[in-house]
């Protein structure tokens, strides 16, 4: 009977170590599973219940882009958000993606202090981003400026001639097909475009002016579309100071009480659908890089964008 009694015993033992072993390792799985949540984040659940600094990261080709508009807007009307760094590192896109972009961050800019830090690239829409900060900075090395606009197309009317195609257009007006690929461009077509071209150019010269206080007849000289390095741009009054994100902080802590101590949350660059499409998207992006399709193939229309080939 002692012999029963004592087996029980030792059994009853050895379930509650091995119960609490299980315990253990459910806990510990749960605290790894909470710890990869929070580093992936998708939706920025968990770490923008704190003030904070928010970081916006403007990369690649810029064209119109809902989830950053979307987000520039929350990080307007969110109280949490002490403050706001765009980092630019874009050739630039298309204008309208340029403008619309610039107009969401000066409404930030109306709440709260926004720095702008262009990284090794901020041109033609990706400078006119970042002048939509209170503070520009850039280092020495980075390029900038290219303030212009183009437009362009293509035409294979004499390719056509040798492969046999010919292409016949019916239109309502001497310019509803200009251009056309299919045949050269007629003196009014080019110069309807050419027009549009200088309009816009104006629109952005005017903005630049503007926003970094300089002359009109200044900023003229300045927007025949080359790039400037960054010593040459604060030279020029394109940029306030050279630096990165320390320098950013340091600016917002010295002049509008930003505390250098606030955490820095990243907003995520693109719309996550889940927990496992985050690590999905890191591990893709990682691997493949950016994209494996040219984003020139994204734009249409008018074009603030350095180097677009």
């Amino acid at each position: 009977m002692s012999n029963d009694t004592d087996a029980w015993l030792e059994r009853r033992r050895l379930a509650r170590r091995l119960n609490w072993w299980r315990f253990v390792a459910v806990l510990a799985v749960m605290v790894a599973a909470l710890g990869a949540f929070y580093w992936v984040d998708p939706g920025n659940v968990i770490r923008r219940h704190q003030a904070h600094v928010a970081r916006l990261e403007i990369s690649g080709v810029i064209a119109e882009n809902d989830w950053w508009m979307e987000k520039l807007q929350e990080a307007a009307e969110d109280d949490r958000v002490r403050a706001l760094i765009v980092h630019v590192n874009s050739p630039g896109g298309s204008t309208y993606g340029g403008e619309a972009l610039f107009g969401a961050i000066r409404r930030v800019a109306e709440e709260k202090p926004v720095v702008s830090v262009i990284g090794t690239l901020g041109a033609s829409a990706g400078y006119m981003i970042a002048i939509a900060g209170d503070q520009v900075l850039a280092r020495e090395t980075s390029l900038t400026g290219s303030i212009g606009v183009l437009f362009q197309t293509a035409e294979f009317s004499k390719l056509m001639e040798k492969i046999g195609v010919s292409a016949e257009t019916i239109v309502s007006g001497p310019l509803k097909d200009q251009p056309n690929p299919t045949r050269p461009m007629s003196p009014e077509g080019r110069a309807q475009i050419q027009r549009m071209v200088q309009e816009t150019h104006a629109w952005f010269v005017k903005l630049v002016a503007e926003r970094r206080n300089l002359p009109v007849e200044t900023v003229s000289r300045l927007a025949d579309g080359r790039v400037y390095s960054g010593r040459i741009a604060l030279e020029s009054g394109l940029i306030d100071g050279l630096g990165g994100l320390a320098e950013a902080r340091d600016w917002l802590a010295r002049n509008r009480g930003i505390a250098a101590e606030l955490p820095l949350r990243d907003i995520p660059s693109e719309p996550p659908t889940g927990l496992l499409d985050g690590v999905g998207s890191r591990a893709m992006s990682a691997f493949f890089g950016k994209s494996l399709f040219s984003e020139r193939l994204k734009l249409d229309g008018l074009i603030s964008l350095w180097h677009p080939e």
